[in-house]
C-alpha cells in the first residue's frame, strides 16, 4: 500500500541544486522539502513529487538553487554614502569624509533607513545573511529583519566618542544591551566587534576576548588592510596587529580577520594554526588601493576563507557574485596559476566558510536535511548564460545580481520573482526608497554634490 503524501509548507523544485555538503555535488532535477522554516527532504523531482503534499510548490525548470548567500563583512547603513567618498585612500577616506558626515549624521535613524536600503540591496542579489559592523546595531538589526533578512551585528567598540556612544565602555555597555533585547528572535546573532587594532586599546581587546569566551560569540576585526596600518602598529606598539592581537589572545577560532591584505608567511601560518577566518573584501581593497590579499596562500594553508563586500561607500556594490568572480581572478594572476580559487571553491566561501565563521555553520551555509531553509535562486535561461555546462562555472563566472529571482530565509519566500515581498505580501521596496531624498539631501551639505 503507498503511504499518504506528508504535509510540507513548500517545495521548490529545481533545475539544479548545490548543495555545497558534500563537497562537489551538482544535482539535476532534484527538489527541495520545506517545513517549520527547515529543509526535511533533498529528493529527485518525480519522487518528491509523491512524497510530499505542498502547500506552495515552486517550479524553477531554469535554475539553479544554491544555499543563500553570506555577506562575512558590511556595513550596511553606509549604503546612504555610497558615492560620497569615491578616489581617496583609507586614511582620507576616514578623515575627510566618511567620518566627519558619521559624526554630524549618524543616528538611529541613520542607520535604520541606511541598513533597510542595503538589506534591500543583498536580498535581491542572493544574501540572505550579513554580518554587520556599524553604530547602533539594535537600529541595524531591526532594519535587516524589517525585510526578512538574517542579521549578525556587531557589538563595535572604538575609543573615541561619536553620536552613538561615549568611550570603548559606553558602546559594549550599549552593544550587550542590544543583545539582550533581542535575544528572542532567532534569525538575529551577534559578533563582538572592535573596529581595528589602531582604534581600539588593549584593555578594551583584552575585555573583548573575555565577553567572547563568556558570551561564546566571533571577533570581528579589521586587521593588516593597509601597509600604512601594519607600519604605524610597529612604531607605536613595537609588533605588527596581528602578532599585537596575537598577545592580546584574540587569534583564535573566534577571529573574524577583515580584510587581512599585509600577511607575511608566519601570520598566514598563524591563522591556520589558531584556526581563525579571513573575510576578504577584494573589490574594497582596490577601490581604496590598499592592495590585494594573499588567498591563495590563506587557501593553501587551510585558513578559513570568506568573502564580504564592505559597505557600500567604498565599495559602490553589495553583490556578493561579483566580489567572488573578482577574488577568484586575482587569485589566479596573482599566482599566476589558472587553477588557483576554482569556482566550487569560491562558492564554499560565500556560504559554509562564511557561516562556519559566524558560529552559523550546523544551521545554515549548505542545503542539507535539518538545517534552515536559507536559498537562493539563479536563473541561467537568459543569453548571457547559455549554454549551461557547469553551474558552478556560471555563478562565478557569468552570472550576477541581475539574475536572482527568489530568495528564502528559514523559509519564508521573502524575494519572489526578483520582488522583495513582507510578510504580508506587500512589495518593500517604496517603505525603503521613501526616506531617501532627506538623507540625500543632508549628506549634500558635506559633499558639494
Amino acid at each position: 500500500m503507498n503511504e499518504p503524501p506528508i504535509d510540507i509548507d513548500s517545495l521548490i523544485e529545481c533545475r539544479w541544486v548545490i548543495p555545497v555538503r558534500p563537497a562537489g555535488r551538482v544535482l539535476d532535477d532534484y527538489a527541495i522539502a520545506i517545513r517549520d522554516g527547515r529543509i526535511v527532504d533533498l529528493a529527485p523531482v518525480d519522487l518528491a513529487r509523491g512524497r510530499y503534499r505542498a502547500a506552495n510548490r515552486v517550479q524553477l525548470r531554469e535554475h539553479v538553487v544554491t544555499p543563500g548567500l553570506i555577506n562575512a563583512h558590511t556595513h550596511a547603513a553606509m549604503a546612504l554614502l555610497r558615492g560620497t567618498g569615491d578616489d581617496l585612500p583609507l586614511a582620507r577616506w576616514l578623515n575627510e569624509r566618511i567620518w566627519p558626515i558619521e559624526q554630524a549624521l549618524a543616528s538611529a535613524q541613520f542607520v535604520y533607513d541606511g541598513t533597510r536600503l542595503a538589506a534591500m540591496e543583498m536580498l535581491r542579489a542572493g544574501q540572505t545573511c550579513c554580518s554587520d559592523m556599524y553604530f547602533f546595531p539594535d537600529a541595524a538589526a531591526r532594519a535587516l529583519r524589517s525585510v526578512g533578512m538574517r542579521a549578525v551585528v556587531g557589538i563595535i567598540a572604538i575609543e573615541f566618542p561619536t553620536a552613538y556612544a561615549n568611550d570603548a565602555d559606553d558602546y559594549l555597555h550599549k552593544g550587550l544591551a542590544a543583545r539582550d533585547a533581542l535575544r528572542d528572535d532567532p534569525l538575529v546573532g551577534f559578533t563582538l566587534a572592535p573596529h581595528a587594532p589602531y582604534t581600539v586599546a588593549d584593555g578594551t581587546l583584552e575585555r573583548i576576548v573575555m565577553l567572547a569566551e563568556e558570551l561564546d560569540l566571533p571577533i570581528h576585526i579589521h586587521v593588516h588592510e593597509t601597509a600604512h596600518e601594519v607600519e604605524e602598529s610597529r612604531a607605536r606598539f613595537g609588533v605588527r596587529p596581528l602578532a599585537r592581537l596575537e598577545r592580546l589572545g584574540l587569534v583564535s577560532e573566534r577571529l573574524i580577520a577583515v580584510h587581512a591584505v599585509h600577511l607575511d608567511d608566519p601570520e598566514i601560518a598563524l591563522l591556520a594554526t589558531r584556526g581563525a577566518s579571513v573575510a576578504h573584501c577584494p573589490v574594497s581593497n582596490l577601490k581604496l588601493a590598499s592592495g590585494i590579499a594573499r588567498i591563495v596562500d590563506l587557501l593553501a594553508r587551510g585558513v578559513n576563507v570568506c568573502i564580504g563586500t564592505d559597505g557600500a561607500a567604498s565599495n559602490n556594490r553589495l553583490d556578493l557574485l561579483s566580489e567572488a568572480r573578482l577574488a577568484a581572478l586575482l587569485a589566479k594572476g596573482a599566482s599566476a596559476d589558472a587553477a588557483a580559487a576554482p569556482a566550487a571553491s569560491m562558492l564554499e566561501a560565500l556560504t559554509i566558510n562564511a557561516a562556519r565563521a559566524l558560529g552559523l555553520e550546523s544551521r545554515i551555509g549548505s542545503i542539507e536535511v535539518g538545517k534552515e531553509a536559507d536559498l537562493a535562486a539563479f536563473a541561467l535561461d537568459a543569453i548571457e548564460t547559455q549554454p549551461c555546462f557547469d553551474p558552478r562555472s556560471h555563478l562565478i563566472h557569468a552570472c550576477g545580481r541581475e539574475h536572482v529571482t527568489d530568495v528564502w530565509v528559514a523559509g519564508n519566500h521573502v524575494v519572489q520573482t526578483r520582488q522583495v515581498i513582507d510578510a504580508n505580501g506587500i512589495e518593500t521596496l517604496p517603505s525603503v526608497i521613501a526616506p531617501l531624498a532627506a538623507w540625500q539631501n543632508r549628506i549634500q551639505q558635506f559633499t558639494g554634490r
